[in-house]
This record gives structure tokens, sequence and C-alpha cells, in this order.
């Protein structure tokens, strides 16, 4: 069981004058209970490899099969593919926060009540009280409040895997602490994929990492091994190495000693590192 992207290219408007090609020849395999973290600048092709793996946007090349099976078309399996947009509001058009999370499981076939009450778990798990925001209306949230939202109404379908772009963007560190744990808990029946620019988060759980640039797949493997890559990967321009292992780099660049911990703190990290150049260097950093 896996959901497979085998080869796969993209284009917008292909067969046009205005035709531009976003994913050229990209392959990965994400399976039940995995974490994969997908980094890569801006207009890398991230957002479009998330839609295409989720059968909403076509392929010109390739095949992208989901438990051996295509992921639209003929022969789909519905619902087993649930896809968590950046922008929380475009996923939003029930008059309520309830309603809009049990539309999923309702739209699969499921019942009301078992409907609502798999929108009221996904509420919880996502670390909203459904008898608080059960009821209020969708635009009437906060930004983090709305991106959790959303990501709820997705887990209420209780997809077999999950892909979320940029879903800790823009929260504070209650939202972002109730994201992660609302990911890891995703995890445990399900494929998850993450697009994010706050890897600090995610790296330190990640099975394994996608970097694209420019389209294409310029690294894939776990942590240990981009790590290992970061200098190529930062000297192209392909990835930013985040706070901490970009500390951990300055480190290994001034001849200290270095011990890796991607879940370190960034400002533990940093402040170790402040210590250790004051201890070599007679001063601080």
């Amino acid at each position: 069981m896996s959901l497979t992207f085998s080869h796969v290219s993209c284009a917008y408007a292909p067969g046009t004058s205005a035709a531009s090609v976003a994913l050229q020849d990209v392959s990965f395999v994400l399976e039940p209970g995995e974490l994969v973290v997908v980094l890569g600048p801006t207009g890398s092709g991230k957002t479009t490899l998330l839609r295409a793996a989720a059968g909403l946007l076509p392929i010109v090349a390739g095949a992208v099969k989901v438990d051996g099976r295509p992921v639209s078309g003929s022969g789909a399996v519905r619902g087993s593919v649930g896809l968590v947009f950046q922008r929380p509001e475009s996923q939003f058009f029930s008059l309520t926060v309830e309603e809009d999370c049990a539309f999923g499981p309702r739209n699969l076939g499921r019942g009301s009540s078992d409907a609502l009450a798999d929108a009221h778990a996904a509420l919880s798990t996502v670390g909203l009280d459904p008898r608080s925001f059960g009821a209020r209306e969708p635009w009437s949230l906060s930004g983090g409040e709305a991106r959790r939202a959303a990501l709820a109404g997705v887990l209420a379908m209780r997809p077999r895997y999950l892909l979320l772009d940029e879903p800790t963007a823009g929260l504070d560190a209650d939202g972002r602490a109730a994201v992660s744990a609302a990911i890891e808990a995703a995890r445990r029946d399900a494929g998850v994929m993450v697009v994010t620019h706050d890897s600090e988060i995610f790296l330190g759980h990640a099975d394994r990492v996608l970097v694209l640039s420019e389209g294409r797949s310029a690294f894939s493997g776990d942590v240990t091994e981009l790590l290992a890559a970061f200098d190529r990967l930062s000297s192209s321009g392909a990835v930013q190495p985040p706070e901490v292992p970009r500390t951990l780099m300055l480190a290994r660049e001034r001849g200290l000693p270095v011990v890796g911990a991607l879940t370190l703190d960034p400002l533990v990290a940093a402040a170790m590192l402040a210590r250790a150049v004051g201890d070599c260097e007679g001063g601080p950093l």
C-alpha cells in the first residue's frame, strides 16, 4: 500500500503558447505511517506536486497511483487522499465549522450522526473544542483557527494519505503545537506529506525528505543524508538550511566539535554555539 508518484511531469496550459512546465520527472513513494517533508524555494513546484498527488491536476507524463489504483478517473478510490490547502478560506463553504467538517464524511456515504461524530473528533484533534467552535461561521475564525479547522475538515474523512501545504504558516506557538500533534496523530493511520518552510518543526520527525528545485527533484533521502547534502543544496539555492542545521553547519565550518540534534530548540542550539565560540576565541560570538 502506498501513494506512488512515478516519473511525473505536469504543465499548466499544456499545448498552448502559454504552456509552463511545473514538474519534470519527479518520483516518490509515501507509505502509511510515514512523514515525508517537501522543501524547496518558492516556485519550485511543491504545491503543484501536492495537487497532482491529490488528483486535482492532470499530469502530462508518468503515473500517480494510490494503493495500485489511479488517483483520479475510472477506478479511483474516493476519499483516500486528503489535501489541506495553504489558504484555509479556499476550503470553507458551509455556514458553520461543524457542517463544514461533516461535509466530507457525509459525502463519502456516512450517516449524519457518524459524520458529525467524525467532525467533532477531528476538531478536538486539532485543538478546537467542537462545543465552542462547531456553531461558529468559518469566516469568523482567526487565521490560526481557520487553518486548524481546515485540517479538521480533511482529517474527518479519515484519508489514508494526508497532504498538507504550509500547515503551520501564520500560527502562533500554541497553534503550531496543536497542528504538529494532529499530524503525529494522523500518522497512526495515514501517510503524511508536508510542504513547509517551518522545517525545524518537522525534520526531527521525518522519515524522508524531498527537495524540489525548478520543478525537479534535487534531493530525496532521509534526514541524515539531507544534513550531509546541505552544503551542495544551499550553494545551488535549492534549499535554505533551517536554523538548527544552519547553526550546526556554522559550528562545523569553525572547526568546533558538533553533535547533530535536529530536535534541539533553535535558540538552545544558537546559545550552545555562542558559548562554544566564546570559549574557543576568548570572547562572545
